[in-house]
């Protein structure tokens, strides 16, 4: 988690399994594309890092947020990944709009780990204002695409370890 007091944007290499067979789709939401973008080039080049293929890399973009859930289903079923990476960043307004998205991609990630046979990596900024967002994507805490990357990575070998 890219906070003030941890930062796995940076952590140890060696602990990241090198992983040259392994696919794993990105699902990141258009809305705040500024800072999605980031967090997808910091996803990208941590798997592409640790060994994983260009071609076996699968990235689609949805709308928003809220509609991360269905991508990454949708992405599961027909890329047959190793993991799925959900990237997007809800920014607090000044309506409750910011607690529906963040509880509903939130309880639908949740559900899709709880049911699916691959994990699905929570990669959302969920900020209070912009500039934190840029500070978890790629700014001073790092980038929350990368982290979400490295978890992916760990979680697929759990996968297999588990199977």
């Amino acid at each position: 988690m890219a906070t003030a007091y941890q930062n796995l944007s940076s952590c140890d290499g060696d602990s990241v399994p090198h992983s040259p067979l392994l696919r794993i789709a990105i699902v990141c939401a258009e809305w705040n594309a500024d800072i999605t973008g980031k967090l997808l080039e910091g996803a990208r080049n941590t798997l592409e890092r640790h060994g994983v293929k260009d071609d076996n890399i699968f990235i689609e973009h949805v709308p928003g947020t809220f509609e991360l859930t269905f991508g990454a289903q949708r992405m599961a079923m027909h890329y047959r990944p190793d993991a799925v990476i959900v990237l997007g960043c809800v920014i607090q307004g000044d309506t409750p709009h910011f607690n529906y998205v963040c509880e509903g991609v939130t309880e639908g990630i949740t559900r899709l780990n709880a049911t699916l046979d691959v994990p699905v990596i929570f990669g959302v900024l969920t900020t209070n204002d912009k500039q934190q967002a840029i500070d978890r994507a790629g700014g001073k805490y790092g980038n929350k695409g990368d982290e979400a990357a490295v978890t992916a990575i760990k979680m697929a070998a759990f996968a297999v370890r588990m199977k």
